[in-house]
């Protein structure tokens, strides 16, 4: 027992440190991936998901855009808007992060590469890389997605000012049942409602 909690904990070093590889490689998304594990491990938690999952889908949510240590830095790190080309470049990082961990046994097992590599994908089929639908994208991918999606709009990127929370919200609100797993919207809205001050 001790030598497994021991590699569980190297583990959670290992994926800490890539994470924090791409945070300095782009200083604007610092702490990014720090804040969707964050945001989808108490998704997880409210759905009541086993404690192993939720901190499966924590490991994912830190490593979700590893692939983006693969795009060039003039477009990772370009100021204004994206060209048609440039924008398929930054589309190839979920492939690219796939590709970087696949040979790791356990991200095969727990999910982790299929965060990696699906978190982009819309529930409506629109997204990428492979186009899934619905269920077929991978319940852990659909959670890092929502974590994901709310995060980048609440930062402050090079290429845009961050919105405030409400806007967030309200635009996951009406991407229900079209980029985001309609179920697992209302879970995540619940994350925030105010608690009235005679309630426990």
């Amino acid at each position: 027992m001790k030598s497994f909690i021991r590699v569980e904990k190297q583990n959670l070093e290992l994926t800490e440190a890539l994470s924090n590889a791409l945070d300095y490689r782009d200083t604007y998304t610092q702490h990014h991936s720090e804040n969707v594990a964050k945001y989808a491990i108490e998704i997880a938690k409210k759905m009541k998901l086993p404690k192993n999952v939720c901190e499966d889908i924590y490991l994912g949510g830190l490593l979700h855009d590893i692939g983006k240590i693969g795009i060039p830095e003039d477009i990772l790190k370009k100021p204004g808007k994206l060209t048609k080309r440039e924008l398929e470049v930054i589309k190839t990082h979920p492939t690219i992060g796939y590709e970087m961990i696949k040979h790791v046994s356990s991200f095969n097992r727990n999910g982790v590469l299929d965060i990696v590599l699906y978190h982009h994908e819309r529930y409506d089929g629109k997204g990428y890389p492979k186009g899934l639908k619905g269920d077929n994208i991978p319940l852990v991918a659909r959670i890092v997605g929502i974590a994901d999606t709310f995060d980048a709009m609440t930062s402050n990127r090079i290429y845009k000012s961050q919105v405030n929370v409400e806007y967030a919200l309200n635009e996951i609100r009406s991407n229900k049942g079209k980029q985001f797993d309609p179920e697992l919207v209302d879970i995540f809205l619940s994350l925030f409602e105010k608690v009235e001050p005679d309630q426990k």
